[in-house]
């Protein structure tokens, strides 16, 4: 029996969780109809298999029509729902892994314009700034029909076999009721805190009266809005007693905060560069009140954090969800001793900022996730063993040589610098994003530990690589700024990169054109601002660093909101002067007959990368395949077998940024994908 404390089970009234470790409710948007099918199933059963004592499904299910999901939620009013939660329930404790799911109307976090045209219903009419819809006000059969709503959902899901449900109360309906900043009812149901939680303890008696005694219910809510005039701690506290002394609840999961704005949400599930756990001793006062289970979760990536806060006593189950979208097998590696090897999560957010814009959740670490039913998150050994060599050892050259190391190939990995990390190691510059190292630091460890020879220091060319009798070639050079934008006097700017690196020194009024809308500009805009310069960032799109997304946007705007720094979009640069010893830059539109300057001492560019892929033509001529990659076989996950000229001597390809500007993921799964059937 393991001493560690994370390793011990823990009792939940008639549930035995076999360890400590859960991961908390969430919505990777992976539906399909607003059904939990493969995709889903095979994302949760990843991690059952590889040991997680509790998997928490469908942040966000939907218990309502009129609660239309503004990103891919399951369905949770429907009956189709049962036979795919089932299928998923069953695979989960086939490896003796818990499952619940998180049951929620969405109120005001949501707009009117999806799916049925319904009307937004609230506790009150003020609009969420996220979702800018004005709710309606709850009348008494809204009330009325979402508390059944609920009962019916908790009864399906009791039918699928799940060991239990959770309410979510934050930023979502029930807490719309309880916080006096959004309940503007007067009568039973406005007015008191008593008031106010009834719309709750109503729903938990119609759940308790359809799901029994014996069906484990518990809450994930909002201890403290930290809002002026919102639910204060001292309310949450008296809430968390409610909540515990009703007798109809049998966990707490707690949050500290609001989510109703992007910079809320941030700091309720904090992003790169913040603090880690932040909430964590919140949870611990809140489990202290009121001596029962409690659950957390918030930025707590590591082993270690983990391990604290079952020790400390704080939490009885500790969430690590996006640790786990980073490496499904943390529990499996935490049980054979290998703490050390687990892929750790970097905080880029990459997952949740993706679902808020659409998308299904990715992980910009490893491609694998979300992707299970096409990529493996392990690697199975090849038949045949060749010679890789790789020219790169940036993120898309080293996934390529971890990989290929794992299928039992021998990797030669040449690098020009003297150290691993490309572009990354360029991204690493700004404090707030230094984390993004781990991303090397990991991949290069796992290569050093499996053999692969590094040749550091060394500006290979085709004659280098062809010296090694290669089998394979994987040209992952990435790519060089490109500021050839303006017609003439492109050598009058400098590049984003040219100040992140030190080769340019920020001026003191100071023009960034960001023309790619990724972090670069945003990083050399943090690092001029310091200075005390005058900074104005400009886009001619309608947002501002769309790359990069609301929630990772978050840090960057608290940073350069209190810097003298201007954001301007829908104009773009179309020339730049000099006249004495400043620049004159002359500024359009694509609207069209306008144009306006701006004197400055110094423009900066931000617009993407171009492949430095000499190397690659200059190897073409000697490959069996003359650099072409079958687009069917790579999507399929079957082996190239292109064979366009019979001198050739080796295969080549090339990836991530040496192909076309992209980002990290993009990278990484270029070099998976094709690299795990060499």
């Amino acid at each position: 029996m393991s001493s560690d404390p994370l390793l011990q089970p823990y009792q939940l009234r008639h549930l035995t969780l076999k360890n400590r470790l859960m991961i908390t409710s969430h919505e990777p948007a992976y539906p399909e109809d607003g059904m939990p099918k493969e995709r889903y199933r095979a994302y949760h059963a990843e991690r059952a298999r590889a040991g997680v004592a509790l998997t928490m499904t469908a942040g966000s299910a939907s218990v309502a029509r009129d609660s239309p999901p503004v990103f891919n939620n399951i369905l949770a009013w429907k009956d189709e729902v049962v036979g795919w939660m089932k299928q998923l329930t069953d695979e989960c404790h086939d490896h003796g892994c818990a499952v619940m799911i998180q049951l929620t109307h969405l109120g005001r976090r949501t707009r009117w314009d999806k799916a049925d045209w319904l009307p937004v219903v609230s506790a009150g009419h003020e609009r969420e700034p996220s979702h800018k819809a004005f709710p309606k006000k709850a009348e008494d059969w809204d009330i009325a029909r979402i508390i059944e709503d609920y009962a019916d959902a908790a009864e399906r899901m009791q039918a699928a076999g799940l060991d239990g449900i959770e309410l979510q109360a934050y930023g979502h309906l029930m807490d719309q009721f309880w916080s006096p900043l959004t309940n503007e009812l007067d009568g039973p149901y406005g007015g008191s805190l008593d008031n106010r939680l009834r719309f709750t303890f109503d729903t938990l008696r119609a759940i308790r009266d359809r799901v029994g005694p014996d069906f484990i219910v518990g809450v994930r809510y909002t201890g403290d809005e930290d809002l002026p005039g919102g639910l204060t701690k001292q309310d949450g506290l008296e809430i968390s007693r409610r909540l515990k002394d009703c007798g109809m609840v049998d966990f707490l999961n707690v949050i500290k905060g609001h989510i109703d704005t992007d910079a809320g949400l941030t700091d309720v599930i904090p992003v790169q560069g913040m603090r880690s756990a932040p909430h964590l001793d919140f949870a611990g006062e809140i489990r202290a009140a009121t001596e029962f289970p409690t659950f957390h979760a918030a930025k707590i990536q590591d082993v270690a954090t983990a391990r604290h806060a079952i020790a400390s006593g704080k939490l009885d189950m500790v969430g690590m969800t996006r640790a786990h979208m980073a490496d499904p097998h943390i529990v499996a590696k935490i049980m054979r001793g290998e703490e050390d090897r687990i892929r750790p999560c970097v905080g880029a957010n990459y997952c949740l900022d993706r679902i808020y814009q659409g998308g299904m959740a990715l992980c910009l670490h490893n491609p694998a996730t979300g992707r299970e039913l096409e990529q493996p998150h392990e690697i199975t050994k090849a038949e045949t063993r060749c010679r890789v060599v790789i020219v790169g050892a940036g993120p898309a050259g080293l996934e390529a040589a971890r990989v290929a190391a794992e299928r039992g190939h021998e990797v030669i990995l040449h690098e020009a610098a003297n150290d691993p990390g490309g572009q990354i190691r360029l991204t690493a510059q700004t404090s707030r994003r230094a984390e993004m190292m781990q991303i090397i630091q990991w991949r290069f460890e796992e290569c050093r530990r499996m053999g692969v020879t590094f040749r550091f220091n060394s500006f290979a060319d085709a004659e280098t690589v062809r010296a090694e009798q290669p089998d394979v070639v994987i040209v992952a050079t990435g790519g060089l700024p490109h500021t050839e934008l303006l017609e003439e006097a492109n050598s009058l700017t400098v590049s984003a990169w040219d100040i992140l690196s030190g080769d340019a020194q920020p001026g003191q009024n100071v023009l960034i054109y960001d023309d790619a809308g990724d972090y670069a500009a945003l990083q050399a805009a943090e690092k001029i601002a310091a200075t005390g310069a005058r900074v104005e960032i400009m886009t001619r799109d309608r947002n501002f660093a769309p790359e990069v997304m609301a929630m990772s946007l978050t840090p960057s705007m608290r940073e350069l909101q209190q810097r003298d720094v201007t954001f301007t979009v829908l104009w773009k640069l179309d020339a730049v002067r000099r006249e004495g010893n400043q620049l004159l830059a002359t500024i359009g539109s694509d609207y069209g007959g306008v144009s306006r300057e701006r004197r400055v001492d110094q423009v900066v560019v931000n617009h993407g990368t171009r492949p430095l892929d000499d190397i690659y033509f200059d190897l073409r001529p000697g490959s069996v395949n003359l650099g072409e990659v079958d687009y069917e076989a790579l999507v399929a996950g079957e082996p190239q077998q292109v064979r366009r000229n019979p001198e050739g001597s080796y295969q080549l390809f090339r990836i991530g940024d040496a192909v076309a500007a992209r980002n990290t993921h993009a990278a990484i799964y270029d070099a998976l994908r094709l690299v795990k059937v060499l």
